[in-house]
């Protein structure tokens, strides 16, 4: 499909750059595919859901993964900076580094410096590898727990390039772009859905008999990447660890076979979902890496709704609601969000998506979209 099929026109002053207070405050746009739309808020989640859905989280935990120091090559210097998006061993990450033309396969790189300043942390690596568009494979000196130590003394919270070219990261970040369950440490982006949810709310869908389940898929920097191609089949997605459990698995598979929903929150945990299904619909054990690209005309096995925030223009992520609810509805969803200023991205609003009857599977191309 053609990639400007799913381009359109954001307001600048729609990016949140912070979060809403309390968290369960945002609003939420419920969309059902020929039923209309519904302006809500997330802490009416839990009456438009039933007893015995069940609600899958993706509880990786984010990283100080953004890293700025220096490269030494001889008596040359020159600032670097570097977003660490998976890791492949105890001490190596694969990284986006910029400015990528700085670096060469041995260059030595020391993070926690800069070039004018003093020693600041201890925290070296090797360039071993040098790919495209600025990838590189870091070996650092330091492995395992101990790199993890240094990373997150030295490290800072990667916020998404929409919001880090308006201002700095800072302590309540930390706090803010973090999910209140995360546990499993690995991502250098947050699941952003996950960041809407309080205590007050999981009492809330406790009450009504909504269950919760986890899934861990390590959130890369590639989610951040644009779309450069002009047709979705010629895009490449970066791979993401990620894990299913066995006992989530069955939950699952339970949860449907009594009829309940199966609500992915967030792209990353309905993307490991389906990931993890097998062409019947039932989930089983599963973990590694996955690079799956869901664009319309998908047929989803595992999730029925999505709950998700306000994604880039051209982005995978807005090609993956279009997928699950028609590309139509949501360039009217969107639209509608726009005029009512729903706040966009990260640390916006979000959205409700009830899965197409026709199971995803239109192009949008009958509704007229050429």
């Amino acid at each position: 499909m053609r990639v400007d099929l799913f381009d359109f026109d954001l307001p600048e002053e729609r990016i949140a750059l912070r979060p809403a207070e309390p968290r369960d405050s945002a609003k939420m746009l419920v969309v059902r595919p020929g039923e209309g739309r519904e302006d809500r808020t997330v802490r009416e989640l839990p009456s438009l859901l039933e007893s015995g859905d069940v609600l899958v989280f993706n509880d990786t935990k984010v990283i100080p993964a953004q890293l700025k120091g220096i490269r030494r090559r001889g008596e040359a210097v020159a600032q670097v900076e570097a977003t660490l998006h998976m890791r492949v061993a105890p001490d190596r990450w694969l990284a986006f580094m910029r400015p990528g033309k700085r670096i060469a396969a041995g260059d030595r790189v020391h993070f926690g410096h800069d070039a004018n300043s003093c020693f600041l942390g201890q925290l070296d690596a090797t360039v071993i590898e040098k790919g495209e568009a600025g990838e590189a494979l870091l070996g650092f000196d330091l492995s395992g727990p101990f790199l993890d130590e240094a990373l997150h003394a030295v490290g800072h919270i990667p916020l998404p390039p929409y919001i880090a070219s308006k201002r700095d990261d800072d302590e309540r970040d930390r706090n803010d772009y973090q999910t209140i369950y995360a546990r499993e440490e690995g991502a250098v982006a947050a699941p952003t859905a996950g960041l809407h949810f309080t205590p007050e709310l999981f009492a809330a869908l406790d009450a009504k008999g909504v269950e919760r389940r986890f899934v861990t898929l390590h959130v890369g920097a590639g989610t951040f990447l644009p779309v450069k191609v002009d047709d979705t089949a010629d895009h490449k997605m970066h791979a993401e660890i990620g894990s299913v459990s066995p006992e989530t698995a069955e939950a699952l598979n339970a949860a449907k076979a009594r009829g309940g929903h199966i609500i992915a929150v967030g792209t990353t945990s309905l993307r490991l979902l389906e990931s993890a299904a097998r062409e019947d619909g039932t989930l089983g054990g599963w973990s590694g890496p996955t690079d799956i690209f869901i664009t319309p005309g998908y047929r989803f096995k595992a999730a029925d709704m999505l709950m998700t925030n306000f994604h880039l223009p051209r982005s995978t992520l807005f090609m993956l609601v279009s997928a699950l609810c028609g590309l139509k509805t949501m360039r009217a969803a969107y639209a509608h969000a726009i005029e009512n200023s729903y706040r966009f991205y990260s640390y916006g609003d979000a959205s409700l998506l009830f899965k197409e009857e026709n199971d995803g599977r239109a192009l949008g191309i009958e509704q007229g979209i050429q």
